[in-house]
């Protein structure tokens, strides 16, 4: 522990999150799959950015102030339901419509396009406020220091920065784009179903 910090157990807690199935590793698994490792890293470092952003603002109490003020919350919440749909649609559109690819011929996206993509998915992730709101509040004294919260957020940063660029290295391994390639359409239709599911949720999903 640090200054009653039970650090261990927050960064498990940190790591079923980020290695529990979610819009973040869908995303990363099909960028990887679909456009390649650079794209997937690149998406990686997006989502990367965005926990970071939340867990800094979480440290500061952004999140009890977005969850004090329910407006705030809302327009995250319907913006990030609104993101997933458009995402959800795009998936099945090509679920539906597209011809199975070749290996050499998967469409290509550029890193900077990846990479906003991922920031955007997690900035508009409602669940990612609760998630540090909840890991901050419960999980951290509210006397600790500021040098115990910024051990907090860099132990939390670095452990989803391997974990989110782990999961874009694996799945833009050879097997798995050549999974990728003889069955895309079927990948698509998960993907648009699970991003559907995951707008749903957000949609549908509590507060208290």
């Amino acid at each position: 522990m640090i200054d009653g910090i039970n650090l261990p157990l927050i960064l498990i807690a940190a790591f079923l999150a980020s290695t529990s199935p979610g819009p973040a590793t869908l995303t990363i698994a099909g960028t990887s799959m679909a456009s390649g490792r650079k794209a997937g890293l690149a998406l990686a470092s997006g989502v990367t950015t965005g926990s970071f952003i939340w867990s800094v603002s979480a440290a500061f109490g952004l999140g009890a102030v977005m969850l004090a003020h329910s407006w705030l919350f809302e327009i995250v919440r319907y913006f990030g339901a609104g993101y997933l749909l458009w995402l959800a649609i795009k998936a099945a559109r090509s679920a539906w419509m597209g011809a199975r690819l070749k290996t050499l011929d998967l469409p290509v996206t550029t890193p900077a396009r990846a990479y906003g993509k991922g920031l955007t998915l997690h900035l508009t992730n409602p669940k990612a406020i609760l998630f540090f709101g909840a890991l901050y509040s419960i999980g951290i004294p509210p006397d600790t220091g500021w040098q115990g919260l910024l051990i907090v957020i860099m132990s939390v940063g670095i452990q989803s920065l391997i974990m989110f660029h782990l999961y874009a290295i694996i799945f833009s391994s050879a097997p798995m784009t050549a999974a990728y390639a003889r069955m895309k359409r079927g990948f698509e239709a998960v993907f648009a179903v699970a991003f559907g599911a995951g707008a749903f949720s957000i949609l549908t999903a509590r507060l208290g």
